[in-house]
């Protein structure tokens, strides 16, 4: 391949990668934007929406379906993964962080790294079920594989730089989703609430919004963007392992503050930064330095711009 090829492949890697870590981001983002909290266990939700994705794919027999079906598979995949994350996201607020909302700053980030704990070792016993596409259970901590269920071929025939179809299926499914959630919190009374709350929760209260209900839904949308950004990734990646959630909540918090964690765009910015700054280092540098490569960007950025690319000082950030 010639540079500019490979400089190109890289880029749609970077890309594809980019756009499932924004999609985790723009969880961060909003729980953040309407209650300043770090959902450290965000990432792990992400996990299990992808462990559930495999378990429905073993349980269905979703590989030994005609090719045309397999995309309805997949459909249900992405309904179920993002109902689970959803719903489960939404239990936590519930559980661990509504009750802990008058507490200290300090209360509430220790509760939500407890969460994460417990979501990690959910996802490991979970490793363990003795179903096929899990290998029998008998190496739970094991990564696993997700079967190729998009076809692998280059759309672009006999090209040196390949597309194939799951990175399309990123595309399809990423970016509808960017701009649904762009709509629901700019045009819709629903966002109205949330910008209100984010903005100010008593002052919403005393004006009749429902500001327990209005965060509860924000956490549940957050997880449902995980539950879809979990079902992406595996088709992309084709494994999976219950320590992911680490990996891919570290990006995605890189990816929020880096854009300005609380804005919208700067998650989808942030994201496709890290996502291409990754491919680039993985080619050009070394794997080993790519952590470190990503995280001194960001700091450097911080440095001059302590508020994000597109971060805002003020307090409105949903």
């Amino acid at each position: 391949m010639q540079d500019y090829e490979v400089f190109l492949q890289q880029l749609i890697t970077g890309l594809s990668n980019g756009m499932i870590i924004a999609l985790v981001a723009l969880g961060y983002t909003m729980v953040y934007g309407i209650i300043e909290l770090i959902n450290f266990a965000h990432g792990d939700v992400f996990m299990l929406g992808a462990f559930l994705a495999l378990t429905l794919l073993g349980a269905l027999g979703m590989e030994a379906w005609p090719s045309h079906w397999q995309l309805a598979g997949v459909a249900i995949m992405l309904l179920a993964s993002a109902g689970f994350c959803g719903c489960l996201n939404w239990s936590l607020d519930r559980v661990a962080y509504r009750p802990l909302r008058r507490a200290s700053k300090l209360s509430l980030l220790v509760s939500a790294i407890g969460c994460s704990f417990i979501c990690t070792n959910l996802g490991l016993f979970w490793g363990g079920m003795p179903m096929e596409v899990f290998a029998g259970g008998v190496a739970a901590a094991a990564p696993k594989d997700f079967p190729q269920l998009i076809p692998q071929f280059n759309i672009l025939g006999e090209s040196a730089i390949r597309i194939v179809p799951a990175d399309v299926a990123v595309l399809v499914v990423t970016v509808p989703l960017m701009i649904a959630l762009v709509y629901l919190v700019k045009r819709t009374r629903l966002g109205r609430a949330m910008r209100a709350v984010a903005q100010d929760a008593t002052a919403a209260a005393l004006m009749g919004i429902p500001v327990d209900r209005v965060i509860g839904i924000t956490f549940f949308i957050g997880g449902a963007l995980g539950g879809f950004a979990s079902v992406v990734y595996a088709l992309y990646n084709n494994t999976i392992g219950f320590q992911m959630g680490y990996r891919a909540g570290m990006d995605a918090f890189t990816a929020a503050v880096l854009g300005g964690i609380g804005s919208l765009p700067g998650a989808v910015l942030g994201g496709l930064t890290i996502g291409c700054v990754r491919a680039m280092s993985d080619q050009y540098v070394e794997t080993r330095w790519t952590n470190t490569i990503v995280f001194g960007i960001l700091i450097l950025i911080l440095i001059f711009r302590p508020s994000g690319l597109l971060g805002s000082t003020r307090r409105e950030k949903v």
